[in-house]
């Protein structure tokens, strides 16, 4: 099968999964009342109000972090050579979750949206530390040691956000978002703000694209074909950044997408990175749109936050790869 064929059947698992996200839940809403809802909202009508309010802010929260962790994850693969490498498990994730939970704990819950922003320092600060630990700084980041110091920084940093919410317990339902993340508080969350942030993130990565696939031959041949590796690698973090908080913003930290969602896009996309990008941006908001419907029927009429079930299912696709690293070996 050709790859065009490929992305057109990627787009159309994507339709699908959206479609299941706006018709599908406790609540099934049917196809026929979509367009109405849409052009004529009825605030009496049942089905218009569990679609207006409540599906399309899920489904475009899910869009939003789901492509922007898919193009977070790929970037991050790409930039470091390393298939374990995801904004979940190197500790992205949850420094831009640990700066939202100290923001609302020191201002107050009030300005929620305001608060969302912090996402984008706390993330570009943990990028920065587990590449700066890792070894990336000297161009040495194997994947084991950057994996190791992932786990580490992302360890600290979730004890930080449990230690501030058993000082404030008036701050445990902080907890349960910023832990584990959902798409249920997407009417709460600065959607349009974090759409555009996210945008512009994979804008860059698709201009620095060509620079990362040169960095990947090593620093020395990267130099030779006129790439500056400080500057690819400055700017591949505030692709991360901007995208990672743009997610963590809308969904709270998704574990293990950004680790799933690569590798696909390589085996549908090939070894091009602007392909492979606009590939895992559609199968990140895919992959977790499904995960948000499967959980909200898995224990109807109770949640399974989106969250836990990106985690079940990534958490054996982390072992398989991970079986696959062998110590020592060059990242």
């Amino acid at each position: 099968m050709s790859g065009s064929l490929r992305f057109v059947g990627v787009v159309a698992l994507l339709a699908l999964a959206m479609g299941l996200s706006l018709g599908v839940g406790v609540r099934d809403v049917p196809v026929a009342a979509w367009w109405p809802a849409l052009v004529a909202y009825d605030p009496t009508d049942p089905n218009h109000i569990t679609l207006i309010t409540i599906r399309l802010p899920r489904l475009c929260a899910g869009l939003i972090a789901g492509g922007a962790l898919g193009v977070a994850g790929t970037v991050m693969q790409a930039l470091t050579r390393n298939p374990l490498a995801d904004p979940g498990l190197l500790g992205v994730n949850a420094g831009a979750a640990f700066a939202i939970v100290l923001g609302a704990v020191l201002l107050g819950a009030q300005g929620a949206g305001a608060i969302a922003f912090l996402s984008f320092p706390g993330a570009a600060l943990a990028a920065a530390a587990v590449f700066a630990l890792g070894g990336g700084l000297r161009g040495d980041a194997g994947p084991v040691r950057l994996t190791l110091a992932g786990a580490a920084v992302n360890a600290l940093l979730l004890s930080l956000v449990s230690a501030i919410v058993l000082i404030q317990r008036e701050s445990l339902d902080i907890l349960r978002f910023w832990v584990a993340g959902s798409l249920s508080e997407a009417t709460r969350r600065p959607l349009g703000e974090m759409a555009m942030a996210a945008g512009l993130g994979g804008a860059l990565a698709l201009f620095l694209a060509p620079a990362i696939e040169a960095l990947s031959l090593g620093a020395a041949l990267s130099r030779g074909l006129g790439t500056r590796p400080g500057r690819v690698q400055a700017g591949a973090l505030v692709v991360i950044t901007l995208c990672t908080g743009a997610a963590v913003a809308v969904a709270g930290p998704i574990a293990f997408l950004g680790l799933m969602v690569p590798p696909l896009a390589r085996a549908i996309a090939g070894h091009r990175l602007r392909a492979e990008l606009a590939v895992s941006a559609a199968l990140g908001a895919t992959i977790l749109l499904l995960a948000d419907t499967a959980g909200r029927l898995v224990l109807a009429p109770a949640e399974v936050r989106a969250g836990i079930m990106t985690a079940v299912i990534g958490g054996p696709v982390f072992i398989a790869l991970a079986r696959r690293v062998r110590p020592g070996a060059p990242a």
